[in-house]
């Protein structure tokens, strides 16, 4: 009977060892990876800090506001690419820019719950005296996360005007990819 029942339990680890290696072990321990972020996992604003603020008092150079997304989901999900950004202006005549994109290679985000990224947006300053036709005077951002159609609406809280190149070939307004 011994002899029986270990040529039983023998043939049970057989079979299952071969149904175990009929699976690749790649399939075996593989597990599906996080998926893209969705704009309700997210929340959105500019950056606030010091060193985060555009400098919209100079008009000498370019300088830079920062977008950042938070994942306030309770999964890990990813962000790859550029947001959508279009710039609604408080002048009548502004109108609505849709911004340019940088030719920056986008890297893929993973953001866990309660995980921030950002991306930055260039932007050239004017001065106030520059005529009304020459600037763009921004009220608020219309913000689309890569790959959404849904967007966030982020009042503009740091006054200035930037110079109009709404209709540039390259820009010197422009944004880049999430995460760089």
């Amino acid at each position: 009977m011994k002899n029986k029942l270990t040529a039983v339990t023998l043939a049970a680890l057989v079979v299952a060892g071969t149904a175990t290696t009929a699976i690749p072990a790649s399939a075996a321990t593989a597990k599906a990876g996080p998926t893209r972020c969705h704009t309700a996992d997210l929340k959105a604003g500019f950056a606030m800090g010091e060193d985060a603020k555009p400098e919209m008092d100079q008009t000498e150079r370019q300088t830079q506001a920062y977008i950042w997304f938070t994942n306030k989901s309770t999964r890990t999900c990813t962000l790859s690419g550029f947001a959508g950004v279009d710039m609604i202006g408080a002048q009548g005549t502004d109108g609505t820019w849709s911004l340019a994109r940088s030719s920056k290679a986008p890297e893929k985000m993973v953001l866990g719950p309660g995980d921030t990224t950002d991306f930055s947006i260039n932007l050239l300053p004017v001065a106030e005296s520059t005529p009304q036709k020459e600037k763009f005077v921004p009220a608020k951002f219309l913000v689309t996360p890569p790959n959404e159609t849904a967007h966030f609406t982020l009042k503009w809280p740091f006054g200035g005007q930037i110079l109009k190149q709404d209709g540039a070939t390259h820009p010197a307004t422009y944004l880049n990819p999430v995460g760089l």
